[in-house]
């Protein structure tokens, strides 16, 4: 629970975070050895993170030492030769530089203000979450050092052997200290965008433990509560940013569905066989906070507000056939318009076949599969069964089901596809 904080606080000092990473994991040792003899302090989480910093100073303190023997050592040799003394003159800048960032940290190791602890969590954020890292490498991360996952839960999460994910871990630090990330949060053109690399990865994660890619269960649920965790995190750290509330707004509604989404066994449950009755209230209302927020700030238009306003038509409607479908329909023409992508077309088409009927919703659909680029997307053929199904072409419907089973990776997923095929669509 404290690691994100530990690991952050020391970061400020070292300016890496593998080293970070380490110097926490050496104050829970030091924790294991001692508390037993001396009790557990009133409060462990400062303990623990005085105890990281601590030696974190004394790790810099032996950096700055160095530094200076080998200054020393480049004025003794710049005596003999003045051609030494531009090698000692250019060894000392290399030394001290990646000291003198830091030194301050020595004299003032504690935070002046409550605030600055969070500070340093949404530092360490967008460091993880730094665009130099490739997305798969980001979210890994970012559940290591900001999510306190274990390597192997994070490789277990998303299916891959747990030393391929520790390796993308190890890679993704050395990266970051090779590239000289700065561990600060940006401003300007470069905040923009890396804020936006901070939402996807977390909208990845969330989506990941909201609906598999693979495996056999549909639902993660610790990864959906870790990504609703971080949105809420980022949203108190960043209160003035319009698509922080958004992700927020979208997450905390799409969470409020989860004990719906599957039956007994597992299966899952199509939106409009859902009982409503266990969707989460008390997440419903705070996703309208937050949407509601993100609109005040003049965001409404934003892509995960506008995602976010979609959900929320769901979560009004007391019914699936008394949603509002044609208000769906518009909502996703504009995020279209927004954020051109397949996916997006997709879902509109699945609210036009509610608001003008299966037809117009087959054309568009007919025609995102022309164009190819959903050729290997399991959903285009299941939306497109169902619009046959609608259509009264069952024979069409059976074979598209079919096809789409054959693509799902997830074996829920696929046991459902294959039912509908049987069922006759």
């Amino acid at each position: 629970m404290e690691s994100a904080r530990i690991i952050a606080g020391v970061a400020r000092i070292v300016r890496d975070v593998g080293i970070a990473e380490e110097i926490a994991q050496d104050a829970l040792v030091a924790a294991l050895e001692q508390w037993p003899e001396d009790g557990i302090p009133d409060r462990p989480g400062a303990w623990l993170t005085a105890t990281a910093k601590h030696r974190a100073i004394d790790l810099v303190r032996r950096r700055e030492t160095y530094a200076r023997k080998l200054a020393e050592a480049g004025r003794e040799l710049s005596a003999e030769s003045g051609a030494a003394g531009v090698w000692a003159a250019g060894v000392w800048a290399a030394g001290v530089s990646g000291t003198a960032g830091v030194a301050g940290a020595v004299y003032d190791p504690e935070p002046s203000g409550p605030g600055d602890i969070d500070d340093d969590v949404l530092r360490l954020i967008f460091t993880a979450c730094h665009p130099v890292l490739s997305a798969e490498a980001r979210t890994a991360l970012t559940l290591r050092l900001v999510g306190g996952l274990r390597t192997d839960e994070i490789a277990r999460a998303f299916l891959v052997p747990e030393p391929t994910l520790a390796q993308r871990i190890v890679r993704a630090k050395r990266t970051l200290a090779k590239a000289g990330v700065p561990f600060e949060v940006p401003y300007g053109t470069d905040r923009a965008a890396r804020l936006g690399s901070v939402l996807e990865v977390i909208y990845l994660i969330f989506n990941e433990g909201y609906a598999a890619t693979a495996g056999d269960d549909l639902l993660r649920p610790a990864l959906c509560e870790d990504a609703l965790r971080l949105a809420r995190v980022l949203a108190a750290l960043m209160p003035k940013e319009p698509e922080v509330h958004g992700l927020a707004a979208l997450l905390e509604f799409q969470a409020s569905r989860t004990a719906a989404r599957t039956g007994p066994d597992g299966e899952p449950v199509l939106l409009a066989e859902q009982n409503r009755r266990l969707w989460n209230r008390l997440l419903i209302r705070r996703g309208f906070a937050a949407l509601e927020r993100a609109v005040e700030l003049g965001g409404a238009a934003g892509p995960y507000a506008l995602q976010a306003a979609i959900a929320g038509c769901h979560a009004r409607a007391a019914t699936y056939a008394g949603t509002d479908w044609p208000r769906i329909a518009a909502l996703y023409g504009l995020l279209a318009a927004r954020v051109p992508s397949p996916v997006v077309e997709l879902n509109r088409a699945v609210a036009v076949s509610m608001a003008d009927g299966p037809a117009e919703a087959l054309a568009i659909v007919d025609a995102l599969a022309a164009e190819g680029a959903l050729r290997d997307y399991h959903l285009l053929p299941s939306v497109r069964g169902d619009l046959l199904t609608r259509l009264g072409r069952t024979t069409e419907a059976r074979a598209e089901f079919e096809r789409a089973a054959g693509l799902a990776r997830n074996d829920k997923e696929r046991e459902l596809l294959l039912r509908r095929a049987r069922e006759g669509a």
